[in-house]
C-alpha cells in the first residue's frame, strides 16, 4: 500500500504559476506509473498528466504547453508545475498511482487527499 500526499495548492490569478508536490510512502512495487488527477466543482475527475517508470509522459489535450509532471524516484515524489493558469483549471488536484488491472490495462492504486487549487480571473 502506497500513502500520497498532495501539498503546494492555493489561490492564484489567471496566467499565474503554481507547483504541486505529492510525497509518497509505502511499498512501491508494482506501480507502473504515477499521475495527477483534477476534479472540478459538478464534474467527473479526470487525468490531468501521468509519468511512467521510465520517464515518458503523457497529458490531456487542455493542459499540454502549459503544465508539466515530473518524478525524483530517489525522494518518492512526484511534481505537477502548472504555468499559465486559466480559471477553468480551478479544481482539487489528486495524485495518484498506476497499477495493472487486467492484462494490457491499468487502474488506479491509490489517491491522496487532494489539495485545491482556485485560480482566479
Amino acid at each position: 500500500q502506497v500513502q500520497l500526499v498532495e501539498s503546494g495548492g492555493g489561490l492564484v490569478q489567471a496566467g499565474g504559476s503554481l507547483r504541486l508536490s505529492c510525497a509518497a510512502s509505502g511499498t512501491f512495487f508494482g506501480i507502473n506509473a504515477m499521475a495527477w488527477y483534477r476534479q472540478a466543482p459538478g464534474k467527473q475527475r479526470e487525468l490531468v498528466a501521468g509519468i511512467a517508470r521510465d520517464g515518458n509522459t503523457n497529458y490531456a489535450d487542455s493542459v499540454k504547453g502549459r503544465f508539466t509532471i515530473s518524478r525524483d524516484n530517489a525522494r518518492n515524489m512526484v511534481y505537477l508545475q502548472m504555468s499559465s493558469l486559466k480559471p477553468e483549471d480551478t479544481a482539487i488536484y489528486y495524485c495518484a498511482t498506476i497499477v495493472p488491472d487486467q492484462p494490457g490495462t491499468f487502474r488506479v492504486g491509490s489517491w491522496g487527499q487532494g489539495t485545491q487549487v482556485t485560480v482566479s480571473s
